[in-house]
């Protein structure tokens, strides 16, 4: 008896996608997106305002991106996230399509329908692909998971009403709660 294998994806796949639909491609496998609501919306827009500010601030040379931005983590055609920030330092990475290789800071709200994804594939992703920080943003239970992987420091855990310091800038803090 042959078992029938599950289908690999690649972004030609994503590329193909009805007009509206959005996906990402994670080791070839697909996950769907469905649209983001108002408060999501506001947190990721109110997030990405404050942290373009502090670069401008600081005449940095970091770029931020809102989604629908695509990211080619490893440079494959099997992987392709579209975070909803996606904060890059080195421009060589970025072309007409997206960012080619791990942004340095990685900003993702979750959804009530599949947060499961942020807080274990994409940490995996995010990880692996030299991601150099990764919050998880939890609208539902108003907190935020900072991941510092590029010191590999222990996660932290912070309410929606603290300051949270921003491992990437040592002198940006920022809460949400203040923001919305």
């Amino acid at each position: 008896m042959v078992l029938e294998q599950e289908k690999i994806y690649t972004i030609e796949d994503i590329y193909a996608l009805p007009d509206g639909r959005r996906a990402e491609l994670i080791d070839g496998k697909m996950y769907m997106m469905a649209p983001p609501n108002t408060v999501h919306q506001r947190i990721s827009y109110t997030l990405a305002r404050k942290i373009s500010d502090y670069i401008d601030r600081k005449n940095g040379n970091c770029e931020v991106f809102l989604a629908p931005f695509a990211v080619f983590l490893n440079q494959d055609n099997k992987n392709y996230v579209e975070p909803d920030i996606s904060v890059i330092c080195d421009k060589s990475k970025l072309t007409e399509l997206g960012c080619n290789g791990a942004p340095d800071w990685v900003i993702e709200v979750t959804s009530p329908s599949n947060p499961q994804n942020d807080y274990g594939i994409k940490l995996f992703k995010y990880r692996t692909a030299g991601v150099r920080e990764y919050w998880i943003v939890n609208p539902q239970k108003k907190s935020i998971m900072v991941h510092d992987l590029e010191n590999e420091k222990k996660s932290n855990q912070y309410t929606f009403e603290e300051d949270v310091p921003v491992c990437i800038y040592e002198d940006l803090h920022i809460c949400i709660s203040s923001l919305l």
